[in-house]
């Protein structure tokens, strides 16, 4: 049986992930207004094929999320006991990422969804991370404000609901996860960088250089890490032909100090500006320790809760992309295609799903 357009009953949606270099697929199921939950999930992570570019090579990623994705598809539909016959819908990553891997992944669902004559999708990627806490030990309660940090974005939102978005501070230049990748190339470190500066960093001492933290003495809410990178470059072209390890250890560490000071400072303000006690982080950035830590230090100063994901739905998944696409439906928000025809938006602003939303 399959439900009414809004999906009050119970409903099981798989989704597919293929914004950048991972290649996921899962399926939720929902039961009227609950929370979804996640039912099997499967994830292909690239970083070892990348690895020997140091960085991600688009026409190579779109070929992998080739081979990938219907083994995966299969493996998630024999681990829930599903067949493809029973999904109701069918959701996918529409965008904002690479083109050629976006197509990957909706051609897949849209030609799935066809065969079944099941509704698909496409899907915002930064909301599926934004909602991800939901699927965690501890789900947070609408409205909050929302840290995206991830390589591409960093963002301070309010949210009201699902759909309901309205940006607070955006990145002006480098993202949180770009000035870890790319501070930690200057130190000659592998990729992905952004782990790799973090494990250089336990050994470091972070009180050793001091790194410029951009626009943390106005009152605006965005970011700007390039003069931070800039500052780094400076200090690593000057570690170069020392054979002492514990300089750059002591660079990763105050260069960690100061990106997370300055995610830290941002939330903290943004917390105080809406008047809300709930803060919701998410995005790769979102498993940084030191991150967790201080904002759970500053979280409780302030009487506040934060809310993370589970660990491994940090990085990019098919589960979160599931999440919302069921989260949607339960709404009867989500602009399903029995057409089967579709496109990818490699940029897509978040905000774009609150003026969708209003449009109705």
């Amino acid at each position: 049986m399959h439900c009414p357009a809004t999906y009050t009953c119970p409903m099981r949606v798989l989704a597919i992930e293929t914004s950048c270099d991972e290649t996921g697929v899962a399926i939720v199921e929902a039961n009227g207004d609950e929370t979804p939950r996640l039912v099997a999930q499967a994830l292909h992570s690239q970083v070892e094929m990348h690895s020997a570019y140091g960085g991600v090579v688009p026409e190579l990623a779109s070929r992998d999320h080739i081979r990938r994705v219907l083994p995966l598809a299969r493996a998630v539909l024999s681990e829930s006991g599903a067949s493809l016959a029973s999904l109701d819908a069918i959701g996918y990553t529409r965008g904002p990422g690479l083109a050629g891997a976006l197509l990957v992944g909706a051609g897949v669902a849209c030609s799935l969804a066809a065969a079944i004559g099941r509704p698909a999708f496409g899907v915002h990627h930064l909301e599926g991370h934004l909602l991800s806490p939901f699927l965690s030990a501890d789900p947070p309660r609408f409205p909050f404000v929302a840290l995206l940090v991830s390589g591409g974005h960093t963002q301070l939102l309010n949210v009201a609901d699902v759909g309901h978005y309205s940006l607070l501070g955006d990145t002006i230049d480098d993202a949180a996860g770009e000035a870890f990748d790319k501070s930690a190339k200057l130190l000659g470190l592998g990729y992905p960088g952004g782990p790799a500066l973090a494990r250089l960093a336990e050994f470091g001492d972070a009180s050793v250089f001091k790194l410029p933290r951009p626009l943390s003495q106005r009152d605006s809410l965005d970011f700007s890490f390039a003069g931070l990178k800039t500052a780094v470059r400076t200090h690593a072209l000057r570690l170069e032909g020392s054979n002492c390890e514990q300089p750059r250890a002591d660079l990763a560490a105050s260069t960690q100090e100061a990106i997370v000071d300055v995610l830290v400072r941002k939330s903290m303000a943004a917390l105080e500006r809406t008047g809300l006690k709930r803060l919701v982080v998410a995005g790769g950035v979102g498993a940084n320790a030191l991150l967790r830590s201080r904002l759970e230090v500053e979280c409780k100063k302030r009487q506040a809760r934060v809310h993370y994901p589970e660990l491994a739905l940090c990085t990019d998944n098919g589960a979160m992309i599931a999440l919302a696409a069921a989260m949607r439906m339960q709404r009867g928000i989500a602009q399903m295609s029995t057409d089967y025809s579709f496109d990818v938006l490699p940029r897509w602003p978040l905000t774009a799903l609150t003026e969708q939303a209003a449009a109705r």
